[in-house]
This record gives C-alpha cells, sequence and structure tokens, in this order.
C-alpha cells in the first residue's frame, strides 16, 4: 500500500550491502554465472559495458525532461493515464498513491505514435527517441535472458527472451519523476515514499536514473537495502513471472523509490512482458523430484488481470502457488 505524503517506518532498518555489478564484456560463461548467482541471491543487479549508445539515452532524457518541465495544465493533457499517458500521485486504479508524476507507454509502435501526440510539441521527435530507446533496452533485455537460460542449462537458451521478442509482447515503458521534495516548516526535507513497496509483475525491468539516490530494495521484511545511483550502468531486477518460470529459483524483488533527495530524480524503467497468451510454466530444466513445481500455470493474461486488481504492494504471485496437496500430489 502506498499512502500520499508517508514516510519509511521508524522500525526500518537500512542494511548497507555491495550489490552485484556486472560487466557485459566479459566471457560469456562466467557472465552467465554471474547473472544467476545475483538472481538468486538479490533479484537485482547492476550492468555496466551494455552496449545501450549514451546518444539514444540523452535523446530519450532531453524528451522526457522537456515534458516535465512544462506547466502542470500542459502536462496533464497528456493524462489522466487510463492506463497510457501522463500520470501524477495516481499509481494504477486501487487507490495507491506517490509522490511521483510518469508517463506511461506500451511498447508497440502504433500506441507510441497515437500517445505521442499529447505529449510532446513535436510528436514525431518524441515518438523516434521513445523506440530507439525501447528497441536498444529490449535488445539489452534479451541478452540478460539469454545469458540467464545458458547459466540455468535450459535447453532452449532463447525460452525466456522469445516471449519479448514476440511481436505481441506486451512490454511497457515508463518515465518517472520524483519532484525534489518541499522544505518543511522546519527546514528539514520530509522523506516520502515516491512509489511504494512492491514486486514487477512482468518478466524482467531495466532501470536506469540520473544521480539521484531514491532507490532501495528490501530482501528482508523491514530491512532496505540503499542502491546507490550510476548514470553509467543499467539496473536489472527480476519479475513475478520469471521467479514462476524458474520455479522460485530467481526472487522477484521488493523495492521502492523515496523522494529524500535535494534534487528531482527521474528515472526510466522498460518492464518486459510476454504476449497476452503466452502460457507461463516453467521448463523441465527447473523442476525435478526433490523440486517439484511451485506454481500453477497460467497466462500472462491471467496473471496480469490478477495483479493490476490488487494493491500495489500485496504479494501477487502467492495466489498462483500450489496447495501443499497440490505438491504432494505432482
Amino acid at each position: 500500500m502506498v499512502v500520499a505524503s508517508a514516510t519509511p517506518k521508524r522500525s526500518e532498518k537500512l542494511q548497507g550491502i555491495e550489490l552485484p555489478i556486472i560487466d557485459l564484456s566479459g566471457e560469456r560463461s562466467e557472465i552467465s554465472k554471474l547473472i544467476v548467482k545475483a538472481c538468486e541471491d538479490y533479484g537485482f543487479f547492476k550492468v555496466i559495458n551494455h552496449g545501450v549508445h549514451q546518444e539514444i539515452i540523452a535523446r530519450i532524457e532531453e524528451e522526457s525532461l522537456n515534458f516535465f518541465s512544462k506547466p502542470v495544465a500542459e502536462k496533464q493533457q497528456a493524462g489522466p493515464a487510463n492506463p497510457f499517458g501522463y500520470g501524477c500521485k495516481n499509481i494504477g486504479f486501487n487507490g495507491d498513491i506517490g509522490e511521483v508524476e510518469y508517463l506511461l507507454l506500451h511498447n508497440n509502435p502504433l500506441s507510441i505514435a497515437q500517445t505521442s501526440k499529447s505529449i510532446s510539441n513535436d510528436p514525431t521527435e518524441f515518438r523516434s527517441a521513445v523506440s530507439c530507446y525501447i528497441k536498444a533496452v529490449r535488445d539489452l533485455a534479451c541478452e540478460i535472458l539469454d545469458l540467464m537460460a545458458e547459466g540455468l542449462w535450459v535447453h532452449d537458451t532463447s525460452l525466456f527472451s522469445n516471449l519479448i521478442r514476440d511481436v505481441d509482447n506486451d512490454s511497457l515503458f515508463r518515465i518517472n519523476h520524483y519532484p525534489s521534495p518541499v522544505l518543511c516548516k522546519d527546514n528539514i526535507r520530509d522523506t516520502k515514499i515516491g512509489f511504494g513497496e512492491h514486486s514487477d509483475p512482468q518478466i524482467l525491468t531495466l532501470l536506469r536514473s540520473n544521480n539521484v539516490d531514491g532507490l532501495q530494495i528490501s530482501l528482508y521484511d523491514g530491512v532496505w537495502i540503499p542502491v546507490s545511483p550510476d548514470p553509467t550502468a543499467f539496473c536489472v531486477n527480476v519479475g513475478d513471472v520469471l521467479q514462476a518460470m524458474t520455479n522460485g529459483r530467481f526472487v522477484s524483488v521488493r523495492h521502492r523509490a523515496l523522494s529524500n533527495s535535494y534534487q528531482s530524480r527521474m528515472s526510466m524503467a522498460f518492464f518486459g512482458a510476454p504476449p497476452l497468451h503466452a502460457k507461463i510454466i516453467a521448463p523441465p530444466e527447473m523442476v525435478t523430484p526433490d523440486e517439484p513445481s511451485l506454481y500453477k500455470p497460467f497466462t500472462w493474461a491471467e496473471y496480469k488481470k490478477t495483479a493490476f486488481s490488487l494493491r500495489l504492494g500485496e504479494s501477487r504471485l502467492n495466489l498462483f502457488r500450489k496447495s501443499r496437496n497440490d505438491l504432494e500430489d505432482a
């Protein structure tokens, strides 16, 4: 649950942990092993030497900043996000609220073209910048998913990546802007939850931000690990679908973003998702007599409908977990 102007609980603890940074220019078999270990231990890692050209990143950042610097009345012409377009504070349809404004776009070219008309004074340039960025990060996501499959010894090493290569994939692109907080009466800045605790329902998320902190991940209840910002890297986190497809071996890490800086923060997230009709089930390599299948088969459409009918912070994947009787009968 996210509450407007909510602050982190006093009982919460911050823990300093060195999170994995993986150099994609290294030896392939070693990279795949490091990625698998990071997904098992943290559900999260950073990649450097990722191959996404700085010009592509700079171009979409400029377009995004141009939009968020507009007067509120102009930005509102691109919203409300239903589900695509401009949103402010309201996150989804179930009452979740944060200290954030955002643009949510589908990765379908026709959808991008249509939405761009209400976002930019130069829709052609905005559409081009978004499309180039999405293609670059989708290619990166596919490469990372292939490395995961190789590290897991999955026979079909394109099994995961083919789901977001499919022409009907349901991937999304969201640009978040966390405005700098307003000074409190005692001149101490308040720390507010910009985007509340949640896991991502899709397969894989690729996130990058400007050089402003705020992202935190949670490996244990009440313990948060700050993620240091690095504009040269992409943050990668496992989504619910990938946790299901790896039979729980990978962790769909819970995370949040805080508006706690003297600077505004902007982040861009690519959510790689399968086609709506795609059946989500762990491949044979992930299921053994000692590790039976943990989740019931489902389609992405079924999971998406369930996920977006619940509050942001609820544990959605547990609803698809097999019961003890199911596991005993397997």
